[in-house]
């Protein structure tokens, strides 16, 4: 077996610029961040050829869309760094803190509602790398999914976002056509005839918007943009299935302060160690959803962003 030459202490530090130890070894996987899942071909030659330069000339993928480069030496760490800046590249990723935003490829995807690699972008910007130094209780993990097919499980994030297209249905435009091509092509069911005119169940619509403008009659000839929002998503050892607010955004401006105000609230009535899931439990959600659609978080903001909180790590779930 190998002699191991690094210190916890050294192997803790490296860790919290995102280099994670190799089981067995002196060597790490150097944890680049991808914003959203997308990097530019440049990039990629870069990170192939700092594998070479660096690793073991393996690049792996993770679960959550960033990149690792195995089997980088202890003493190589700052120098593939530098390496890989120059590409407008950075590790990073670990710790009780906002960790990199994941996104599916809403933005091209014939289903896609939202522009999710630009949204993913700016939640990365905002909260990622403007939160950087926000210590939280746990880990606080941030999905954006471009419709309800949730290829990117949204719900199985701390926090998750899907795309919506609400349907602006005029119902005095429907025509009672025998075979309503609108009922055909609804995934959940929720728009059925009902004595010669369409209805659409609102409990049942997930807002896919297939049905926009495949009415004959233009009874829905277009529909609202819009977010969902998930809250206290956990996948892990103890599996824990998000729960939606009740209002459905369509402002990009409020879906950015509702995040703001979720991450603050964790942060000040959150315990350490503590993940989402077991926060909401413990508070109750229609507690945790009165608290984000009032102001008073945003009002002590500087207040919550302040107190020395959550010092000394150590996870409870």
């Amino acid at each position: 077996m190998a002699t191991l030459t690094i210190s916890p202490e050294e192997e803790k530090r490296v860790k919290g610029l995102g280099f994670l130890s190799n089981k067995g070894t002196d060597n790490f996987s150097g944890r680049i961040i991808t914003k959203n899942g997308k990097i530019t071909a440049e990039q990629q030659i870069c990170l192939g050829e700092a594998a070479k330069l660096f690793g073991n000339g393996n690049v792996v993928y993770t679960t959550r869309l960033t990149v690792e480069i195995q089997g980088i030496p202890f003493d190589k760490i700052e120098e593939f760094r530098a390496y890989i800046a120059k590409a407008g590249l950075e590790t990073g990723g670990t710790g009780s803190k906002v960790r990199p935003v994941v996104s599916c490829k809403g933005t091209t995807c014939q289903y896609g509602l939202i522009d999710t690699y630009a949204i993913s972008e700016e939640i990365h910007e905002k909260f990622y790398k403007g939160y950087e130094k926000v210590k939280l209780p746990h880990k606080f993990k941030i999905a954006v999914g471009g419709c309800p097919n949730n290829c990117v499980k949204p719900d199985l994030n701390d926090l998750g976002i899907v795309g919506q297209l609400i349907p602006n249905y005029d119902e005095d435009s429907c025509n009672g056509c025998k075979k309503c091509p609108v009922e055909k092509v609804c995934p959940p069911q929720a728009a059925k005839l009902v004595d010669g005119v369409l209805e659409i169940d609102k409990e049942k619509c997930t807002n896919c918007g297939l049905c926009v403008g495949k009415c004959n009659f233009d009874a829905i000839e277009d529909g609202k943009v819009g977010y969902k929002i998930y809250l206290g998503g956990r996948w892990g050892k103890r599996i824990a299935l998000g729960q939606p607010l009740s209002k459905v955004f369509t402002s990009k401006e409020e879906l950015m302060e509702i995040i703001e105000k979720v991450i603050l609230l964790y942060r000040e009535q959150g315990k350490t160690g503590e993940r989402f899931a077991s926060t909401i439990e413990r508070l109750g959600f229609e507690n945790v959803e009165e608290q984000l659609m009032g102001n008073g978080l945003m009002e002590r903001k500087q207040e919550i962003l302040d107190a020395k909180l959550h010092l000394v790590g150590g996870a409870t779930c």
